[in-house]
């Protein structure tokens, strides 16, 4: 009997963040959704700002240039917030 498996790749493929959602496409397929107010550098950005990200880390991270945001994939997989660091 074969088994068959499916290789994680835990690497950022797509992003979408809506009023209410950080969305995250992995490359496997997976996806984390997370509440907006976690992010509250994200919340309070417009919707262009947010809409321009991109990979960091080897796709391991996401880097929003225009509002200097930056969130690993790792701590979206654990369900950890934004960290409440003072800007």
């Amino acid at each position: 009997m074969a088994i068959s498996t499916i290789a994680a790749d835990p690497r950022v493929a797509d992003v979408n963040v809506t009023g209410e959602a950080l969305i995250v496409t992995l490359r496997d397929g997976r996806q984390i959704s997370a509440p907006l107010s976690w992010f509250p550098h994200l919340a309070q950005a417009d919707a262009s700002s947010r809409a321009k990200w991109e990979p960091s880390a080897a796709g391991h991270g996401i880097h929003w240039p225009l509002i200097d945001e930056d969130l690993s994939i790792e701590g979206l997989l654990r369900g950890y917030p934004a960290p409440m660091a003072a800007r």
